[in-house]
């Protein structure tokens, strides 16, 4: 479990600067990040953090180091949180939030030290491609849940059964606490740590990162129904040729990828 998160706060004005650190902080295992005027704050479990491939990173760059115990996560979120809007498509927000006037569809999120608001370019850009997918009356695989987001929007546009997964078990808690506050009824929420699975689905949904899709692809091609689809995410621009290459060797076919912020989503169809 995640008993504590580890915030970065690195000064850094320039644009071009901050989106260059957040793909080499993604690298080393910064799951989330938040972009003020003159700085970007970065977030990683405890556990995975490791602060001489950080300075590697920094270089001369000054920042400030601060440990959030999970007690004093909300807290820190809430002050911090403001409502996303992935066009007038989704709005994601928290139960303290005004509803939006103006969207298909509204999920209420409560983090609790799972990444997956919407904030984030990745979680944004799968969003926006499920769009363009029909998912009425189909079977989705959540590969890599986090706090559920992309289960709860599946249910919301018209899937019959969702099996979200995560190795984490923070991110089992807190993803169950999202499902019931958005009222789902067809996501079953399972631990695993690949994404072997004796179900085949429609659709696949995996947002995590390029290192765990490719030790995946094999499983989640197995998981895949006959020309099924997939979206792959939580990928850098640079990460690309790796997924392609490695995608195309179990027989999928490249439809599309969508770029935001230095960041990637890649849609497949299976054979």
């Amino acid at each position: 479990m995640k008993d504590s998160t580890i915030q970065i706060e690195i000064a850094a004005k320039d644009e071009a600067l901050k989106e260059t650190l957040i793909a080499q902080l993604a690298s080393i295992g910064f799951e989330a990040f938040e972009e003020m005027p003159d700085t970007l704050k970065a977030f990683i479990p405890s556990n995975q953090y490791n602060k001489i491939q950080l300075l590697s990173v920094l270089g001369e760059l000054s920042f400030q180091e601060l440990e959030i115990e999970k007690q004093n996560w909300n807290e820190l979120w809430e002050s911090n949180f403001e409502p996303v809007q992935v066009e007038n498509f989704v709005g994601i927000r928290a139960s303290f939030h005004e509803s939006f006037k103006e969207v298909e569809h509204e999920i209420i999120i409560t983090p609790k030290m799972s990444f997956g608001t919407g904030h984030h370019a990745t979680t944004y850009l799968v969003m926006q491609a499920m769009r363009n997918l029909v998912l009425e009356n189909k079977t989705v695989f959540d590969f890599g849940t986090g706090t559920g987001i992309l289960a709860i929007l599946a249910e919301k546009l018209g899937a019959q059964q969702i099996l979200a997964i995560d190795n984490d078990d923070w991110c089992i808690e807190n993803a169950s606490e999202n499902i019931e506050i958005n009222h789902c009824q067809k996501i079953q929420i399972s631990k695993a740590d690949t994404a072997s699975n004796e179900k085949r689905f429609d659709i696949i949904l995996a947002n995590i990162n390029k290192h765990i899709i490719l030790a995946n692809i094999a499983f989640l091609d197995l998981a895949l129904q006959n020309g099924g689809t997939i979206l792959l995410s939580g990928l850098l621009v640079e990460d690309e040729a790796d997924i392609l290459k490695a995608c195309e060797s179990v027989g999928w076919i490249h439809q599309l990828t969508n770029t935001r912020n230095g960041w990637i989503v890649c849609q497949f169809k299976g054979k």
